[in-house]
Order: C-alpha cells, then structure tokens, then sequence
C-alpha cells in the first residue's frame, strides 16, 4: 500500500476513535492490479458461475446431436393365448420388436448445428459477463480512490481552517479582531470537520462496494498501468465486430436460422424402423417362430408444422432485431468512450492548472489578511475554493484513467 494511503486511514482511525465501523479493520494491506483485482473478482462471480454451467450444457446438447438416430429406441412387446376366452387349446403367442426413430433428410446436421450456435453464443456470453465484470471492479476502484482524495482535500482543508482558526482565537484575546471573526472562523472549521465526516463515509461506502465484488478489502492500483501508450490502434469498426456483445447476438442469429432449418428438414414426424421377432404355440401348426422387420411412417400435418414453422420465424426475427439493437448500442457506446477520453484527457490539464492557480491565490489571501489586507471571510473563501480545485483535480485525472482503462476494455484488453 503506498504511503499516501496508509497516512489516509491512520489519520481517519485516529479522528473517529474506536466507534467506526469494523470495515476501517478490514483495510487493505497490498496494492492489486487493475488486472488481478479483475482475475479476483471473476474467480468469486456468481454469474461466471451460472453461465458455465449452461455453456457444459449446451456442449453436451452439440455432441447429443451427433447420434446416428433422431432418438432413443423403442422396446415393444406383446402376449396373447386362447385363456381369457375360455378356450384351451394352447394357442399362446410372444412378440417383440425393436425400433429406432430415423433422420429425416439434413435433419441431423441442423440439429448439429442449433446446438453448435447454442453453445458458441453462451461462450460468448462468458466474455460479455467478464467486460462487465471488469468495468464494475473498475467503477468501484474509481470510487474508492475519488473518496480517498476527498478525505485528503477535507484532511487539508480541516487543517487551514484550524490554523486560521487559532490565528484568530489569539487575535480576539489580544484585542486585534472581534469576536465576530472568531465566529466566523469557528464557523469554516465546523464546516470543514462536517466534509471529514462526509468523506469518511462516503470511502467507508466505497470501500464496502469493493470488497463485494473481490471477496475482501483491498486496494486496487490503476495508476501505474501504460495506459493507451502501448496499446495497438484498432479500427472502430473492428471494435464494435470484436465486442462480446455483438458475437453472442451474431451467434443468436446463427442458431435461429439453423432452427428455421430444421424446421424445414423436420416436415413430418421421424419414421422409424427396427426388427420383430414372434414366438407361438399353437395347436398343429408347423411352425412356431418368425422374424421380420416393421417401419412406421407419420405422413405430415398442418396442425404439427404450422406452429413449428410459426415459432422458428419468430426466433429468427427476434434474433435479427437484437442484433440490429446492439450494434446500434455498441456503436454508440463505444462513440462514447472515445469522446470521454478526449474530454477527460483535455480536463485533466485544465483542472491540474487552475487547482495550483487557486493554490497560490489561498496562500496569498492568507498571507495578506494576516497582513490587514484582507478581510477574514475573503482568506476562508479563497482556501475554500482552493480545496474545491484540488478536488476537481484529482477527480479530473482518476476520470481520465478511467477513460483509458475503459478505452482498453473497449479494444477486448484488460491492462
């Protein structure tokens, strides 16, 4: 953990005592990567989970497919004698067959090829799951550095006021201010130790959201990563086929029109074909057993297709209009992420600039009303307004590493 921080939480166990929460406990002890924190948080999702197993589920459906039959075999079996007449002859009969329903014409590679698409679309589904997964990890490691830098500004700002807060005290007991500047000084420091409060819990918050999706508390370090440096040029258009979103609708679409093919191919029931075999007693007969062969074959029916057809239309054209929908998503996402970056990379400058401006300008305003130049309430405002440029700053570029890492999500790499 680097040093920054651990003075953060030493200063924030110190100021609250004992009452905080057990969270503060639970600090983080070891910087993770943006990358093992990701690795971390994936190994614990229940998600991940849930779309394994349907992923092992939809490959034993593709390898079920490739049965040489259209299903399992049929057992029969039947036994006649002349008893239940009343008769006695001896005239008993045993028959049993065996069949096998069969493919009908291109059936089984459609069918093959529905649980192919099936299978490769909940794949993909995996590596939609883990983009999400990782711009999760990285909006929370985003909020927790944003509440640290908010505790430091309001840890700043808590020590300008009390100095000033003390200058004046001793001012007011001199006979140099009146007690109205000492209220009003009194005033900013109560102000400021209330954002303490407010920073704390918005990082205890902060924290808390982390360490739900790793397992545990732990700090996780963006910062140091290259960034877009080494990261290779992808073309938009490139970016949006490549994105996990479009695949798995792609996929989607594959197995609809594979299913509208084996909705033609399945025109009628499967026949089905297998051997019998009859043994029989019988009063004078020369004979007594035989073996044959028996075919069943369902002639088609409008009242068995039509709904069939009717269903795998309408998969298909569900399927196109997801994917027409997320393209459009896509497209405009990724639009997105590429003006933020822009945007993030020009306020990071702009914002860096005009907190040291505001800086320079509180240490003036506070140098000069120690002089008399300045009336009290213009010094707490200037160090005010430096503190709120500060905490712009350091928002302004977690935003902008943000953006980057996310622009690299964005590209299929996770830094």
């Amino acid at each position: 953990m680097s040093h920054p921080m651990r003075l953060v939480l030493f200063l924030s166990v110190a100021c609250w005592g004992i009452g905080m929460p057990s969270l503060q406990a639970q600090t983080p002890q070891k910087a993770l990567s943006f990358h093992d924190a990701v690795s971390m948080a994936w190994s614990i999702d229940p998600v991940r989970k849930a779309l394994q197993v349907g992923h092992h589920s939809a490959k034993a459906r593709a390898s079920a497919a490739g049965s040489w039959f259209a299903g399992g075999p049929t057992l029969s079996g039947e036994y006649m004698d002349d008893h239940a007449i009343g008769s006695n002859e001896g005239y008993t009969t045993y028959q049993g067959g065996l069949s096998v329903p069969l493919w009908l014409p291109g059936q089984g590679s459609a069918t093959r090829e529905v649980a192919g698409a099936e299978s490769e679309s909940i794949n993909e589904q995996l590596n939609v799951e883990h983009m999400v997964l990782s711009i999760k990890v990285l909006e929370a490691a985003a909020a927790l550095q944003i509440a640290q830098a908010r505790l430091n500004v309001a840890n700043a700002l808590y020590s300008a006021t009390s100095r000033i807060n003390q200058n004046v005290t001793h001012a007011v007991h001199a006979g140099e201010l009146a007690l109205s500047d000492s209220q009003m000084a009194q005033a900013g420091l109560e102000n400021a130790r209330n954002e303490q409060t407010l920073a704390q819990e918005a990082m205890n918050n902060a924290l808390a959201e982390q360490e739900v999706l790793l397992g545990r508390a732990s700090e996780v370090d963006f910062n140091s990563g290259d960034g877009l440096a080494h990261a290779r040029f992808v073309d938009p258009h490139d970016m949006e086929e490549n994105d996990p979103r479009i695949k798995v609708v792609r996929h989607n679409v594959e197995a609809a029109e594979a299913n509208m093919k084996l909705a033609r191919r399945s025109f009628m029931p499967n026949p089905e074909i297998g051997i019998d075999a009859i043994h029989e007693k019988q009063y004078g007969s020369p004979w007594d057993d035989r073996v044959g062969i028996n075919f069943s074959v369902p002639l088609p029916s409008e009242v068995r297709n039509t709904p069939m057809m009717s269903e795998a239309s309408n998969r298909l054209a569900t399927a196109n209009s997801e994917e027409i929908q997320a393209r459009r998503m896509v497209h405009l996402e990724i639009t997105r992420v590429r003006e933020r970056l822009m945007a993030a990379t020009t306020a990071r400058q702009t914002m860096r600039t005009a907190a040291d401006s505001l800086e320079k300008r509180a240490v003036a305003q506070e140098r000069a009303w120690r002089v008399g130049e300045v009336a009290l309430n213009t010094a707490l405002q200037a160090r005010q307004e430096a503190c709120n440029a500060q905490m712009a700053s350091a928002r302004a570029d977690i935003e902008w590493r943000v953006a980057t890492i996310r622009m690299l999500l964005a590209m299929g790499v996770v830094p």
